[in-house]
């Protein structure tokens, strides 16, 4: 068959594909069949079948056929050159992200890729896959694996001195320790893929990941203002890009920032902007939401919010997180409100006025007793709390203290000038 025939078929097949899709199927298979061919033309026919027929797979949601279509493929890709064969893979994993609930089936095949460009003396591939699995182990939570890969890739990168994919693979390193808790290892590999950075032109998606993870871990220290900054940054580059996923989280996160410093009318500014109109959709109608009940230091809204954007807010860790804390400070203003004018309350009054079920109450004025923001103890029998004046401390006590402790070093010398002198 004559080559633009092929190509032709090709054309019709994707211009067909949202309307008889099943016909574009038939289409690529067959051209997929007659192999990449030898000739430049044939292998750029190969390659639009092959994506052709993977997209279709995509938008159909046909999870096990694209794998198998992956696996199938790999033998007439061996043929080509190395530089496309690696660009085709990557293409064809990454039409698996809009297919939900596939992370298992992305890892297993990823691993099957990494065996197959082993042993195919593809090492530019498997760093690019074993860079991808990485990312694929984060988003499992199996931070374990994620970082024994990244030790074995960080080694051998250092050692071919591949900046790009360095700086790729530290900030994968910098996520893992952040959610494992270990911010000042995250701090580390951070401040080291921004140094790799600085050497070499990072793309602007490459960038904005960085402004991004910078930007969370002020936020942990909680330095609000300099986190939002560094969001404002990710959010440029994620929108230069058009990459809705991710400006929509820089955005939310901007909008965090600005309620956990009670930053209300920046929050309205924010939500009246023009990526905030572009990007509208649950994520910024419940943050909305949470800053119009922090707003109004009202815990029943907030309790509201929450359940009414329980998807939106629950699927971001690091949202999820602060959103803790910020309801933990709400409590403890709102009871610390309703005590201040008694000296000895009932908890279920407290708990009525606060909205809450007694249970929660008490433990939560266990914790603020322990932590000393309330000086009163819980009268369990009689259900009360009983709250006392905060006194400043007694001078003499500190005294007494010292004059026993000198006492204590005088009675030393003498002893050991006795002992001496029996001697």
């Amino acid at each position: 068959m004559a080559i633009p025939e092929v190509s032709n078929r090709i054309e019709e097949a994707r211009k067909q594909s949202k309307t008889d899709p099943s016909a574009s199927e038939a289409t690529f298979k067959d051209v997929l069949s007659k192999g990449p061919g030898t000739s430049d033309a044939a292998g750029r026919d190969f390659e639009a079948a092959l994506t052709g027929l993977g997209e279709i797979y995509r938008d159909q949601r046909r999870a096990e056929d694209l794998s198998q279509l992956v696996q199938s493929t790999r033998s007439e890709l061996s043929n080509l050159p190395k530089a496309k064969t690696a660009k085709i893979v990557r293409n064809l994993l990454d039409l698996f992200h809009p297919i939900a609930n596939t992370t298992d089936l992305q890892i297993t095949l990823t691993k099957s890729c990494i065996t197959w460009a082993t042993s195919s003396r593809r090492g530019f591939l498997r760093q690019s896959l074993e860079t991808r699995l990485v990312t694929l182990y984060i988003a499992k939570s199996s931070y374990h694996e994620a970082l024994n890969l990244i030790n074995s890739l960080l080694k051998e990168l250092k050692r071919l001195d591949d900046k790009l994919t360095l700086v790729e693979v530290q900030l994968l390193e910098s996520r893992v320790y952040h959610a494992l808790g270990n911010l000042a290892k995250a701090r580390a590999s951070l401040t080291s893929a921004r140094t790799s950075a600085a050497s070499v032109y990072a793309p602007p998606l490459l960038q904005a990941g960085l402004d991004m993870q910078s930007g969370q871990l002020h936020a942990e220290e909680s330095d609000f203002t300099t986190a939002h900054s560094y969001f404002v940054e990710a959010l440029e580059g994620y929108h230069a890009q058009d990459s809705k996923g991710p400006a929509t989280a820089s955005l939310q996160y901007m909008l965090l920032c600005k309620v956990m410093v009670n930053a209300q009318d920046d929050v309205n500014s924010l939500l009246a902007s023009k990526h905030a109109l572009k990007y509208a959709g649950p994520q910024l109608e419940a943050m909305k939401a949470i800053a119009a009940a922090h707003s109004n230091r009202s815990l029943a809204e907030y309790e509201t919010a929450l359940t009414a954007y329980r998807q939106p807010l629950g699927s971001d860790t690091f949202i999820r997180g602060h959103l803790r804390k910020l309801y933990d400070a709400m409590l403890e203003q709102n009871l610390i409100k309703v005590i201040e004018p008694f000296s000895r309350v009932e908890i279920a009054h407290v708990a009525k006025m606060v909205g809450l079920d007694v249970a929660a109450v008490e433990r939560k004025l266990s914790q603020m007793i322990l932590d000393k923001a309330v000086i009163g103890v819980l009268d369990q029998g009689e259900g009360c709390l009983l709250v006392y004046d905060e006194k400043e401390r007694d001078g003499g006590y500190d005294a007494a203290l010292e004059t026993i402790d000198k006492l204590n070093g005088v009675v030393d010398v003498l002893y050991s000038n006795q002992a001496a002198m029996l001697e």
